[in-house]
């Protein structure tokens, strides 16, 4: 399904060409609408309305007017939830037109500056992160935000969280949330940048703060992402379907149904998730975050026909890295070695104009050196976001991993170990290190990890999950009375010996019982009501949590 093109905003900032941007059309007169004059004029519009109905009786009750699209982003913002496209556009053109005229209005410039990078966000296009700090800097400019301006500064947190500098987008929200502590807006960035860092437990309270002041969907949406992290699949599952029934908007609708695309593939459900990804996008279109969603669980159906087609779609619509790299590897899967080639070629491209543009794209670039370039450059990589204190269970993959690629699976075990052990259920974790176990020698923990990642998702990868099936089949079968029984049965007694007693004696060390560390909600449906235990980070002291 094809989404049509967005026309994308132009700047009004002379330093800053538009860099071959459409105009968008004006709005029938430029509007000095901030958030809070915006909630002023829909309630002395509903006054008008009704006094006019009692002022005249007779006349038949019309309806109120419909909010027009600027009005419509507004709105959205106001509430939390993500604004159409269309409607983004006219926002963005409406303040561009106001801040021109009046370049001292704060409030105006940090909407636009705000407005540029959800833009950036949902085009994949990172020159609007430059607009954007150009724009939220004028803000700052006009009006400091020691002086009020706190909407800048959430701005700016935003900003560093499209980059993924996670470091500068905690430290905005806890500027923000130390000074207005009940200041709602403040804690997307944190729950954003706390997860980008590791910091869980700092993440899972930033959640339950930012779901006590602002109720409703995004609210649901956060303590769904929450749920998932803790390895809290059902509470996720719940969550996530209650934001998709209470969800309005079309693009609140279409990002809760994608929400219920992700859950659904990641446990192995990829008709489920092709349901969820297709509903999302006949209610919005534009979601092409879903067609990617929807492209990943076709190759899981073998649809792969339909798989290229949406690949195809998104990759030029929305060229962000992860997708780029996602077709190569199933062009590789499918021994299309040229078109393959074509797209890891140019995904080294979108790597090298995220660097100019300041945005931190070392995970994506990490992964493809680890298993199609350079394995060291992988490992530097990803221990240079480890310094930087940039430990989520993503990065801590990544590092195992690569560590493992550059023949250093044993260093490479302390990281696979604990991306798993942070509660993710992420069947390319499990992949990880059971591969890492299996060539140290350790049978017993890879067949329990390899089976833990085929359970969680036979087909988690296009190139990884047969591989992973390659290696557990290379492995003693299990014992027999299948998966129920986590026992090995007593072999057959010898000639005078009771039995039950035969192997008593000692047990074969890597055969599934010299497991000496829990690995808790994996092997076995996680519980509801068990929170997520700290896990230590090799070589250093987790993610500190927030003041």
């Amino acid at each position: 399904m094809d989404a049509k093109p967005q026309q994308k905003p132009e700047s009004p900032l002379s330093t800053l060409p538009p860099k071959g941007a459409t105009s968008v059309p004006p709005s029938p007169a430029p509007m000095r609408t901030t958030l809070r004059r915006a909630a002023f004029g829909a309630v002395a519009g509903a006054v008008l309305v009704a006094g006019a109905v009692v002022a005249v009786p007779d006349a038949e009750e019309s309806a109120p007017p419909v909010p027009g699209p600027v009005a419509r982003a507004e709105s959205a913002a106001a509430a939390g939830s993500p604004a159409s496209l269309s409607d983004l556009t006219a926002l963005i053109g409406d303040r561009q037109q106001w801040v021109e005229t009046h370049p001292s209005d704060a409030p105006s410039w940090a909407v636009l500056g705000t407005a540029y990078v959800e833009w950036g966000l949902r085009s994949a296009d990172a020159t609007y992160y430059t607009r954007a700090e150009q724009a939220l800097q004028r803000s700052l400019a006009a009006q400091p935000g020691e002086r009020g301006n706190a909407e800048a500064w959430v701005g700016l947190g935003a900003l560093a969280n499209a980059r993924h500098d996670y470091l500068a987008a905690k430290k905005w929200g806890e500027t923000v949330r130390t000074r207005e502590p009940k200041n709602w807006t403040a804690y997307p960035v944190l729950i954003d940048a706390y997860n980008g860092l590791g910091e869980y437990e700092a993440a899972g309270r930033a959640t339950e703060k930012f779901g006590s002041l602002r109720k409703g969907v995004p609210a649901l949406a956060r303590t769904s992402e929450m749920y998932h992290n803790q390895g809290w699949r059902e509470d996720a599952l719940a969550t996530a379907q209650e934001a998709a029934d209470r969800a309005t908007g079309p693009a609140e609708k279409a990002a809760a149904l994608h929400r219920l695309g992700d859950l659904a593939r990641e446990r192995g459900e990829p008709e489920e998730a092709v349901a969820q990804y297709g509903a999302a996008l006949r209610t919005d279109r534009s979601h092409l975050a879903s067609l990617a969603g929807r492209a990943r669980a076709l190759v899981a159906l073998d649809r792969t026909d339909e798989a290229l087609a949406d690949y195809r779609t998104v990759t030029a619509k929305l060229p962000r890295p992860e997708y780029v790299l996602e077709l190569g590897e199933l062009y590789e899967s499918l021994d299309l070695d040229g078109d393959a080639r074509t797209q890891y070629k140019r995904l080294r491209e979108l790597l090298a104009e995220a660097r100019k543009a300041g945005v931190d794209e070392s995970l994506t670039e990490a992964r493809y050196e680890a298993d199609h370039g350079d394995p060291e450059a992988a490992v530097e990589l990803m221990r240079t976001e480890w310094s930087g204190l940039r430990r989520s269970s993503d990065v801590s993959d990544a590092l195992g991993w690569a560590l493992h690629r550059a023949g250093r699976s044993e260093e490479g075990l302390q990281y696979a170990e604990r991306a798993v052990e942070t509660g993710v259920r992420d069947a390319s974790y499990a992949y990880h290190l059971g591969m890492i176990e299996n060539a140290l020698g350790q049978d017993g923990p890879a067949r329990s990890d390899l089976e833990a990642s085929l359970r969680t998702d036979p087909e988690f990868s296009p190139l990884d999950a047969p591989l992973a099936q390659e290696a557990l089949d290379a492995l003693d079968g299990p014992a027999p009375g299948g998966p129920a029984d986590m026992e090995p049965s007593d072999p057959e007694p010898a000639p005078g010996q009771a039995p039950g007693t035969a192997g008593t004696d000692g047990g074969d060390e890597g055969q599934g019982e010299g497991r000496t560390r829990e690995k808790p909600g994996r092997d076995e449906p996680e519980p509801k009501q068990s929170a997520r235990e700290a896990s230590p980070s090799p070589g250093a002291e987790p993610g500190a949590a927030a003041p």
